[in-house]
């Protein structure tokens, strides 16, 4: 039987920039949200590679890992994820090793295989359409670039070499799943927003799973949306503004922004309706209630880590959520 105690707690921070924010409004909110969870005893927090997308700065997450980790002290800071079909495993290897030489001790690697964007945008990046069909060796070469005996012969990482970054596999299908497991790595589920596939691509994972230099046993992180609050009166609100939000961010096109009266409307509707069922696992509520909600979705799921995201708009609350959430597993850890 899985534990049924609060598991390890990270964060997935979006990045989002808020409407009427400048980005560098909204690189420094992430920033302090990353000094704030350092004293509040998260163990990570990862950012995510989106490209063409307003309201997320991520888009160079590498670099933004570096911005975050040159303000803060100890968190764990890492991708979540790069997708690699956007890159070369040799370019991803530097680029982390170098922040692996920076702040030793304190990076980590999520790979993904989706291109993080439209099929548009990923004509502009200029990769290979086919790129995704070689996401298990371009792990495998990734890996051989950060460790000690590069897969291509007279090429290595410089920086890179030797820095074993610790790499996982990020994914919302089964095929995440198996190579996660085939490799020996940790798998991550990016249930925050596919949850379809969540409880077969764990049993899956787990089914599957060999041991590797890495790792031992089978380890499995899940996304999950957190929105606590003091009472159970303003998480609702925020929940209201936060479902609002999901649905104008993604129904709003060509410069067209939506109004909360037509979001509100596009909610009723079938593509809002499949919006909003994107925030299936999403735990809403005073601090207790969601600890609730996440021990029992961790147990019944098998989860080893929660990986939150907080969907909420309005800044402090977004702070106050992550805060709320700290303070219960403080409390559970004692």
């Amino acid at each position: 039987m899985p534990d049924v105690s609060l598991p390890p707690l990270s964060i997935l921070d979006l990045a989002l920039v808020s409407q009427g924010e400048s980005v560098r409004a909204g690189l420094d909110a992430s920033v302090e949200l990353a000094r704030k969870a350092e004293t509040w005893g998260y163990r990570r927090i990862w950012y995510a590679e989106h490209h063409n997308m307003r309201a997320i700065a991520s888009s160079a997450t590498s670099v933004l890992i570096g911005h975050v980790a040159a303000h803060t002290e100890r968190i764990t800071l890492g991708a979540g994820g790069i997708m690699l079909p956007n890159h070369s495993p040799l370019q991803v290897a530097e680029q982390f090793g170098t922040l692996a030489e920076l702040f030793p001790g304190r990076i980590e690697l999520g790979l993904g295989r989706a291109p993080g964007t439209d099929q548009t945008t990923f004509r502009a990046l200029r990769r290979d359409p086919g790129a995704s069909e070689t996401f298990p060796q371009d792990v495998q070469e990734l890996q051989g670039f950060l460790g000690e005996h590069s897969l291509v012969p007279g090429v290595d990482a410089y920086p890179g070499k030797g820095t074993n970054v610790p790499l996982y596999v990020l994914g919302s299908s089964l095929y995440g799943a198996q190579v996660a497991a085939i490799l020996g790595l940790p798998y991550a589920f990016a249930s925050h927003f596919a949850p379809e596939q969540l409880e077969r691509a764990v049993e899956m994972y787990r089914e599957k799973f060999r041991p590797s230099a890495q790792l031992a046993e089978p380890l499995v992180l899940a996304g999950v949306n957190v929105v606590a609050a003091d009472d159970i009166a303003t998480a609702d609100e925020l929940m209201r503004v936060a479902r609002l939000d999901r649905v104008k961010r993604f129904l709003s096109r060509g410069g067209h922004e939506l109004t909360d009266e037509e979001a509100a409307l596009a909610i009723d509707m079938p593509q809002g309706r499949q919006i909003l069922d994107m925030m299936r696992y999403t735990a809403v509520g005073t601090p207790d209630v969601v600890e609730d909600y996440l021990t029992e979705f961790a147990a019944r799921v098998g989860i080893d880590e929660l990986v939150v995201a907080s969907p909420v708009v309005a800044r402090g609350a977004w702070y106050r959520s992550f805060e709320l959430l700290a303070g219960r597993a403080a409390a559970v850890a004692v």
